[in-house]
């Protein structure tokens, strides 16, 4: 990512940051991960510019590559080519992505080694976790930076990946920025309606019907 793509990145970033991503399904249909890919941590937040990953074949060395690729702020989005069982990240891929300055890391599949995970803070999202893992093996099925599937969804490279307790979305960036001044305003907006729901205000004038 050059400096000039890095600054507009940066504050589109900044902006991202300061929705309720619940919200933007108020106004979105499509780019929603499927729910089953949830955070192994509590109370994270990401958004950042997906770096991904297609592992076919139980392909560790595919997940090595895709580490040497990550910048600053990038989240690895991977995909297991439908494979549920064998876990592509752990403790050592976490902490190299840490060691990259990822944000986070995006699973459509298991991962492992679930407290060394927690412990280094990083924001995973998997289907959950296992035992099993990926090998040393290489399989020509395996890519990286191509275009992805991951939880129903397709992600491309440098496409925004938004993640937290509620689960991931994946955006374009004109998306992204069409969507944020809604999101935004509508945000603020909701402290109000909740004050008047506290204050007693009959619900019939309060809610849309």
């Amino acid at each position: 990512m050059n400096a000039v793509n890095a600054g507009l990145a940066g504050g589109l970033r900044e902006r991202l940051a300061a929705v309720s991503y619940p919200t933007i399904g108020h106004f979105l249909e499509d780019g929603f991960v499927e729910p089953a890919i949830r955070s192994l941590l509590d109370g994270v937040k990401v958004a950042g510019p997906a770096v991904t990953v297609r592992i076919a074949e139980n392909d560790a060395y595919a997940m090595n590559r895709a580490l040497l690729e990550l910048y600053p702020g990038a989240v690895l989005v991977v995909d297991m080519s439908g494979d549920h069982q064998h876990a592509p990240v752990g403790a050592v891929t976490a902490a190299a992505a840490t060691a990259q300055g990822a944000a986070g890391v995006v699973v459509d599949g298991v991962a492992t080694d679930i407290l060394e995970l927690r412990a280094t803070g990083l924001p995973v999202f998997a289907r959950g976790t296992s035992c099993l893992t990926t090998k040393r093996v290489r399989s020509a099925g395996s890519a990286v930076n191509v275009p992805v599937r991951c939880g129903g969804v397709q992600v491309n490279p440098g496409d925004w990946v938004l993640g937290d307790d509620n689960g991931v979305i994946v955006l374009s960036a004109e998306a992204a920025a069409d969507v944020l001044g809604q999101a935004l305003a509508s945000d603020a907006a909701e402290p109000a309606l909740l004050a008047r729901i506290a204050a007693g205000e009959p619900l019939e004038s309060v809610l849309a019907i």
